[in-house]
């Protein structure tokens, strides 16, 4: 695609020091991180962690309390054609349902500060060049989240903000999302995609920021987030006494609490276990080792955070005031 900034720098996300309070509640707090060009980030975490609100705060809809959002090292409002340098496509879409997809476009080209032929080159780009003369008002879910992701590309933006932008899309629209996102990448682009799913993103991210709370968890390449991954073993044993002790005097970690006669132990091995056991002669019915896989890491930082806090009450992102309240 054309129009790409030559500067590298004015294609990187920094969040320094931010914060969000609505009244007595904080949203966001003390929060940091970068995303650089040429890779996707996924931006983790679990419903009310902050995610939209700090998008809101990159895209100048909420003031922060404290800190910066920045994109190339200026705030959204102070970028010279904010249209042509930031993608951005947060929550669900409005679309005037007696328009046709290619109407809309056009409708929204010349705020961008492109022509109209552009409108028909981003529906051929999301796939829906087939029903650009098809009123929005009878588009499935599906339909309606690939024609935000065309107004979000209007302007050949080379920085792109998405919040959940796999929401209603089937297998196969999934998979072309992956696609996409990877070829935007490619071409040098900043891609941010926020998800409360990491499996969603998975097979899609090089990396990954993770908060929860409004706080920074964890922020890494995939690679290394996979690194942090610790080995499980569940044993089962109807002398639940004796497995009780065998854990304790081995000093093995468990995870979580667990019934009698049953341990999910971390950080040992199967036959590390099953020596062990066999030494001390306590009888094992079950003896397996367990993958929590990327997904269950993932919970277990932001349970982790979660566990250190108090009740979760960060307030629905507001709308109508450059402070996020309600107008």
């Amino acid at each position: 695609m054309a129009g790409m900034p030559p500067s590298t720098d004015d294609r990187t996300i920094r969040v320094a020091r931010l914060s969000k309070s609505f009244g007595a509640v904080r949203a966001v707090d003390d929060l940091s991180f970068e995303v650089g060009p040429g890779r996707v980030t996924g931006f983790l975490g679990p419903n009310g962690a902050g995610k939209t609100t700090t998008l809101r705060m990159l895209l100048g809809l909420v003031r922060p309390t404290s800190g910066t959002a920045t994109i190339g090292g200026r705030t959204y409002t102070e970028l010279d054609r904010p249209g042509r340098t930031v993608g951005a496509a947060l929550e669900a879409a409005s679309f005037h349902p007696g328009r046709t997809a290619l109407d809309h476009l056009r409708v929204y080209a010349p705020q961008v500060g492109v022509p109209d032929s552009r409108a028909s080159d981003v529906l051929r780009l999301v796939g829906l060049e087939a029903v650009a003369d098809r009123r929005v008002g009878g588009f499935s879910l599906g339909m309606r989240q690939r024609l935000g992701l065309a107004t979000t590309l209007l302007g050949d933006p080379p920085v792109l903000l998405l919040d959940e932008p796999a929401n209603g899309l089937d297998p196969e629209g999934i998979r072309w999302l992956r696609v996409l996102l990877r070829t935007l990448a490619a071409e040098g682009r900043t891609v941010l995609v926020s998800s409360h799913v990491l499996s969603e993103v998975e097979q899609t991210v090089d990396d990954v920021v993770i908060i929860a709370r409004g706080r920074l968890v964890h922020a890494s390449s995939l690679g290394d987030l996979a690194g942090l991954a610790r080995p499980r073993v569940r044993v089962v044993s109807p002398d639940g006494a004796g497995l009780a002790a065998l854990v304790a005097r081995a000093g093995w970690a468990r995870a979580g609490s667990d019934e009698p006669g049953v341990a999910e132990l971390v950080d040992v091995t199967t036959a590390t276990v099953g020596a062990a056991a066999f030494a001390a002669g306590v009888e094992l019915h079950e003896l397996t080792g367990r993958d929590a896989g990327l997904e269950g890491l993932f919970l277990e930082l932001v349970a982790d955070r979660s566990a250190t806090a108090g009740p979760d009450l960060t307030p629905e992102p507001g709308a109508g005031t450059t402070d996020g309240t309600a107008a």
